[in-house]
């Protein structure tokens, strides 16, 4: 039959179910990822963040809204998650109190097992859709989700630091910089040359570049990080990986 070797013993052959646990916990930590990222699909087509548009082969119409698009499989995903942690938890407490060899409650591995598998393959495929073709990005928003706030201000320190100013200096500065910004209902992006160098004399023209949006992502550059290049190298690891 293919197997690779034969049980060592025959207690062990007829009572262990640890292969039967093993791959429900591994469906369920494929689920949990494929929840998480359920979540974020969810989120980013909302009427509230609007990252992404979804295509009508992944979403249906609202029964009373015509304007609305339901986000079916990334919520199906994540309710379907909770059916896989339901199988492992059963196989678990159908495990826990079994004395030695064979039990009859050992007939409802099955069940819970064969629906991890096609439950797990089934939301699989229709996220590997949901993602190649059942959505599209909406730049222009995402522009201006990242244009309004002050998540660039730790890269206002990382430009002092540059500069040769000690990092704490600098940290403490930008503290500052962004009290004063709220204080004139201002952005960062908006201060004056002469504002910021009143701040500091270190800070030059440079400054409005630095704190750019795309700027922001690009010097994410470690390895592992979040820059573009980093983001590139990463998606072609995982291809490599995929082809292997």
């Amino acid at each position: 039959m293919g197997f690779e070797r034969i049980y060592g013993n025959s207690l062990d052959a007829v009572s262990d179910r640890d292969f039967a646990v093993e791959f429900l916990a591994a469906g369920s930590l494929i689920m949990v990822h494929l929840s998480r990222l359920s979540e974020e699909m969810i989120l980013w087509a909302s009427e509230e963040f609007r990252f992404i548009r979804l295509k009508d082969n992944c979403s249906t119409g609202s029964s009373i809204m015509p304007q609305k698009k339901n986000p079916d499989v990334p919520e199906l995903v994540r309710g379907k998650t909770g059916r896989v942690f339901g199988h492992l938890q059963a196989m678990l407490v159908i495990l826990k109190g079994l004395p030695l060899a064979y039990n009859k409650d050992l007939q409802e591995d099955k069940e819970g097992l064969f629906d991890t598998v096609q439950t797990v393959s089934g939301c699989l495929e229709a996220m590997t859709i949901l993602l190649s073709e059942g959505i599209e990005f909406q730049p222009q928003r995402l522009a201006e989700a990242v244009a309004s706030d002050f998540s660039n201000a730790t890269d206002v320190a990382d430009y002092l630091a540059s500069k040769g100013v000690p990092f704490r200096e600098a940290y403490n500065l930008v503290g500052k910089v962004v009290r004063t910004s709220l204080a004139q209902n201002k952005l960062l992006k908006d201060l004056s040359l002469d504002e910021w160098q009143s701040l500091h004399p270190k800070f030059e023209s440079d400054i409005y570049e630095a704190i750019t949006p795309q700027q922001v992502v690009a010097r994410r550059n470690s390895y592992g990080g979040t820059g573009f290049e980093q983001v590139r190298a990463a998606i072609a690891r995982a291809k490599a990986q995929l082809a292997e």
